[in-house]
This record gives structure tokens, sequence and C-alpha cells, in this order.
């Protein structure tokens, strides 16, 4: 039989098991802030009907999806999980209890050119706060606060995380009598940090047909050369829709103090407007001050009629996603993952020197009931290839027990990064590898240069 050559798919990621286990200590890190928050977690299928996942597609939405047939049924994969959810609220709004708040953590497909730090398939960690008919202000002043807890447990310290609201852009334009240009403008403006102004002055005079002259008060408008309070007030007063936004926006960055958010750690910028549609008040991005290369490791914002393409039910809601494979990819490649962190799939290797393994097993039996993660080692080979083995996993202890320490009711523990050896009684020998895997286990999963 003709050998297949094993590969895996561009823009897909498979993990050796040290970078496995520091992927999910991110995921556990999201998962404990997110519920300090009173999120509840949520998993909706990757499969769903094509019609669900188009009804709020755009044109780029429906090139990217993953689509096919199986039988009669016209399939796809989800593509984020922010519209599995919207269907999931709207399926289930007469048994939840509002404002209903969720997070979920898990793959989301997308078909889009595979490049350096972009998947195909990858995780995204969102959370969402849905009302039903309204949602307080307060929620978005409170995400904020949510981003910052999440980064700073996980280690990072120097990233911002930029505010602004979608209704103070659509009412700027609305006083320059560009309303039904809004969402192309909206778009464009998305791109100034990836393509710089002069390349958003041609989108917007050429593609969006914008005048010369209103192209240049767009850039100056959005331009972070003055003081963003300065901006809005002389603004105010020329478009109800403005006012609204501004005065939400002045709330939210008010609010975010008293939230837990430094004020080294934030900013109004003019120039998020989240290229989605369906946000509709405050928008958020948030970078790394070392990277800004990177882009958004963190992004969402305030959208009031997502579930509108499924129910006729007013459910307003706030989010945020981070692209968590991506997120890690960087980190890894700029060498901010914590190494040190113990990685290894087991505390101890406990190791027979007789041929009864019983005593042995009994001992890894006990050391399991109380909390240690212990594997037994029970292949033929010599001695120096089972301490071979367990220093390749990076397993810090490996516990002997011979005919000596069996009579003598003991173990040998041995430490296989300072390579001390003492023999402890079974209590004693648990508490010290206890203490020893404690120590080992702290710091966070990212260490910020």
């Amino acid at each position: 039989m003709e050998k297949v050559k094993p590969r895996t798919l561009s823009g897909f990621m498979e993990l050796l098991p040290a970078r496995q286990v520091q992927f999910d200590r991110m995921v556990d890190s999201l998962r404990e802030t997110y519920s300090l928050y009173g999120f509840t977690a949520l998993d909706t299928p990757v499969i769903e009907a094509s019609e669900i996942l188009l009804a709020k597609g755009s044109g780029e939405t429906d090139k990217q999806m993953y689509r096919f047939t199986k039988g009669d049924a016209d399939l796809a994969l989800r593509f984020d999980l922010t519209v599995p959810l919207a269907k999931y609220v709207a399926m289930h709004a007469g048994e939840l209890t509002f404002p209903f708040r969720r997070y979920q953590i898990g793959k989301v497909y997308r078909g889009e050119r595979a490049q350096r730090g972009r998947f195909r398939e990858f995780y995204q960690a969102d959370i969402d706060v849905i009302g039903d008919g309204a949602l307080d202000i307060s929620n978005e002043a409170e995400i904020p606060g949510i981003i910052y807890r999440s980064f700073t447990r996980l280690g990072l310290k120097r990233f911002c995380i930029r505010v602004n609201n979608r209704k103070v852009l659509s009412g700027f334009f609305e006083i320059l009598g560009l309303s039904e240009k809004a969402g192309d403008i909206m778009r464009a403006v998305d791109r100034l940090d990836k393509v710089g102004p002069d390349t958003v002055r041609d989108i917007l005079t050429q593609d969006c047909a914008v005048s010369s002259s209103d192209a240049g008060h767009i850039l100056d408008f959005i331009s972070p050369a003055a003081a963003t309070e300065e901006k809005l007030a002389a603004y105010r007063g020329k478009s109800g829709l403005f006012d609204t936004g501004a005065e939400e926006l002045t709330t939210v960055l008010r609010y975010m103090s008293a939230f837990g958010v430094p004020h080294e750690a934030y900013r109004a910028d003019l120039t998020i407007a989240r290229g989605l549609d369906y946000y509709t008040g405050t928008v958020y991005e948030t970078t790394m001050l070392d990277h800004p290369e990177i882009g958004s490791i963190c992004s969402g914002g305030r959208y009031d009629d997502l579930a509108g393409y499924y129910t006729d039910k007013k459910l307003p809601g706030v989010g945020i996603s981070i692209g968590l494979t991506r997120l890690f990819y960087v980190l890894g490649e700029q060498g901010y993952l914590n190494d040190s962190l113990l990685t290894a799939p087991a505390d101890a290797l406990v190791i027979p020197m007789t041929d009864d393994i019983g005593p042995a097993v009994s001992l890894t039996t006990l050391m399991r009931d109380a909390g240690i993660r212990t594997q037994l080692y029970g292949e033929n080979k010599k001695f120096k290839a089972k301490i071979a083995y367990a220093s390749k996993l990076g397993i810090p202890y490996a516990v002997f027990l011979g005919e000596d320490e069996i009579a003598a009711g003991k173990a040998a523990l041995k430490d296989l990064n300072t390579g001390t050896q003492e023999l402890f009684d079974y209590e004693e020998l648990i508490s010290r590898i206890k203490s020893g895997v404690l120590s080992l286990s702290q710091g966070p999963v990212i260490i910020d240069k």
C-alpha cells in the first residue's frame, strides 16, 4: 500500500504537547475571568444551516464561508460566534433570563487566504450581554474592565483599549451630508491603521465618491492630532445622532476607571469604526503597544438589532471577541509565552524497582487520590531510559520504590530539576511533591517584556 505523506492543511494549527498546555492555560484563565463577571458558558453547533449564517452575511462573508451539502441540507461552518448567539437568543428568548450574559470559547472557520498569523480554523473567546428591549450603557462601560482584567491575568501589561462610538461617526457623516454613504465610509475609516491616511483618502474619493474637501474633513476629524473632547465640542448641537454618540462615549469613558481600567490603559480613538455594519454604538479595539503591527487582539462593540434577522423581538447587546489562536501564535513568535511554567503531562513518575509492581501501583493510586498527576512507568527499559523519559516530558519528580523502601514504608523522591534525592514516608512524599509543583505552576501564562 502506498504511504500517504502526513500533512496539516494550510491555515490550521496543531500544537506539540507543551504548547498545547500553554494554550489550554490561556483558555482556562479567560474562563475564570469571564466567570468572575457572572457570564455563563455556552456552546453552539459548529455546523449551522447556511441560511442562518448568511442572514447577516456580507459579500466578503459569503466568499469566506465553508459551505457544503449533505443530502438535501445546505450547511456551513460557523465563521464567528456572534451570529450563532443571535440565533440562540432568538430561539430561546422566552426561556432565558435577561440581561443574558454568556461566554463562549470555540473554533470558527473562514476560508480566507492563509498567511502568517492568519488562520482558517481558529479559536475565538467571546463574551456578550444581551438585553430584552433595552440594555443600559453601564454594560458598555464594564466591557473594557473585563478586557483589562482578562489580559492582565494572562500577564500582558503594555496594551491599550481604544474606544469610540459609531453614532459619533455616523452623526459626523450626517453633518457633512454623507449619511447614505456612511457604511462605505465607515469601512474605509476602519482601514486607517492598516493602509494609512493617503490610501484611505483615495478610497474615500474614488471608491466612496466622496469629494476631496469632505475626505479632508473626515481625515481631520479622525486624526489623533487634536483632543477628542475638543472635536466633540466643536460639532455638538449640529446633529442629534452625533450628540447622542458623544454623550454615550463620554459616559463610557467616565465609568471605565470605576470598572478597574487605569487611565494609561485606554483612550478615546475616533478612528475605531469596526467594519461590520451591525455595530451601532460603542466600539472597542485593543492593541499591544510594543507590537502595533499585530493589529487588534480584542475587538467588539454595541449592537442593537443583531437578532433582528431571526425575530421581531428587540434584543440589543454588547460584546467582544478575542482571536485566541492568532494571539497565541503571535505571542509565541515574539517570545512572550512563559516557558518556565510546568507543562508536563504529569507531576511525578513512579518507577518500580522490584519485579512485583503491586506496591508501586498502590503508591501511584495513593498519589492520584491526593491530587497529584502521576504516571506509573511499566516499560521494560534500562534505568537510564526511564529517567530520560521523565526528563524529555519535563516531569519534575521521579519516585523510586525498591525492596528497601517498601520494607521501610518509604519511597525515594528525586527532583529532576536539581538532581537531589531524598527518602520520605508517603505522607511527606505527597506533601513535598505538592509544594514543589505549586511553585512550578505559579506565574502568568504571558511574560510581557
